[in-house]
C-alpha cells in the first residue's frame, strides 16, 4: 500500500484481485473498482488528505460494495437461464483483445482463483465469503473485516471458520501440475476421438459437467453427473468444420478452449484428483469470454 494521500497502481490492482475473488466475475469486478475510485474523488483534497491509508480505505470501500453485489448477485443468479460458472480467466500471455490493456487490472493467478475454489466460495452466504478471502486470502485481521461486514470480530471469525470447513470438505488435495496437464490432455485426444472409453477412463465414476450458456448460447441446462453420462455427451457432440481444440491455463490450472472458425466460444475449466477428472466447467458464455478474444 502507499503512504502518500493518494492511492497508486498497486492499489488498484489489489482491489481488482480482492473484488474478482469475491464475486467471479472480472466485468463485476472491474465495475466495483470504478465504484470505489468515483467514491475516493468524490471527496474534497482536504478529505482525502486526511485519511492516513488511502489503500485500507479502498479496501473497505471495495468490500462493501462487494458485500451488497453479492446479495443483488443471488436474486440475479435465479432469472439466470441455466448454471451460472464464474468467469474463466487466461493466463496473462494468453489475454486477448477483450482482456485489461493495463496490466494493473489483470489477476494475479493462483490456488484462490482456479475454478474449483472459485465454485465453492460460492455457495457460502456473502458474509461468510467477505470474511474468508478478505482474512484466508489477503490476511486482514478481522478487527479490520468487522468494519466491512457490520459484524464483531468473534463474529467474523465464525464466519471464516465456517467457510473453510466448506472448503476442506469441498477441495481434497489437487493432483500435481504434471499430472493435471496429462489428464487434460488425454481427455482432448479421447474428446477429439469421440472414444467414450477412453473418456470414461478419464473421469471419476461420479464426475459433473456443467455449462455455461447465459441463454445466450446453447448449453445443457443442468449439470451431468456420472463418468457414463459426462463420456456420452462430449463424445457425442457433433463435430463443426473449423473446430479447434487448445489447451491453456485457465484460471491457473491446465484447461482447454474450443475455437471455431478462430474465434473462442467455450473455455473448460477441469477439476482433477489423482488421476481423475471430477468436475468439468464448460464456459460457452459469450460475455464471459471476452477475455479470451483472439489478438
Amino acid at each position: 500500500m502507499t503512504t502518500t494521500a493518494e492511492p497508486g497502481l498497486s492499489e488498484r490492482r489489489h482491489l481488482i484481485n480482492l473484488a474478482y475473488r469475491l464475486l467471479g466475475s472480472l466485468a463485476d469486478a472491474e465495475d466495483v473498482v470504478q465504484e470505489t475510485y468515483a467514491r475516493w474523488y468524490a471527496m474534497t483534497g482536504e478529505q482525502r488528505a486526511a485519511i492516513g491509508s488511502p489503500g485500507a480505505w479502498l479496501t473497505t470501500v471495495a468490500g462493501r460494495v462487494c458485500l451488497d453485489q453479492l446479495g443483488s448477485a443471488r436474486a440475479r443468479r435465479e432469472r439466470y437461464v441455466g448454471e451460472w460458472i464464474p468467469e474463466p480467466l487466461p493466463d496473462h500471455t494468453e489475454w486477448g483483445n477483450g482482456g485489461p490493456s493495463d496490466p494493473a487490472d489483470r489477476i494475479t493467478l493462483d490456488e484462490s482463483v482456479n475454478m474449483a475454489f472459485l465454485v465453492v466460495l460460492d455457495t457460502m452466504t456473502p458474509a461468510e465469503r467477505v470474511a474468508f478471502v478478505l482474512h484466508d486470502v489477503f490476511r486482514y485481521p478481522f478487527a479490520d473485516i468487522a468494519g466491512i461486514v457490520g459484524r464483531t470480530p468473534a463474529a467474523c471469525r465464525q464466519l471464516a471458520t465456517s467457510a473453510r470447513r466448506r472448503v476442506r470438505a469441498a477441495r481434497p488435495g489437487p493432483a500435481p501440475a504434471d499430472r493435471q496437464t496429462g489428464v487434460v490432455r488425454a481427455f482432448k485426444q479421447a474428446w477429439e476421438a469421440k472414444d467414450i472409453d477412453a473418456l470414461i477412463g478419464l473421469l471419476d465414476p461420479a464426475a459433473t459437467a456443467t455449462g455455461d450458456g447465459g441463454g445466450l448460447v446453447s448449453a445443457v441446462p443442468y449439470p451431468l453427473v456420472g463418468a457414463g453420462s459426462v463420456a456420452r455427451f462430449f463424445a457425442g457432440r457433433p463435430a463443426a468444420p473449423g473446430l479447434t481444440f487448445l489447451e491453456r491455463t485457465v484460471n491457473g490450472r491446465p484447461g482447454l478452449t474450443v475455437q471455431l472458425g478462430g474465434v473462442t466460444v467455450t473455455v473448460l475449466a477441469f477439476d482433477v484428483a489423482g488421476d481423475r477428472i471430477r468436475h468439468i466447467w464448460a464456459v460457452l458464455n459469450p460475455d464471459k469470454l471476452r477475455a479470451w478474444a483472439t489478438p
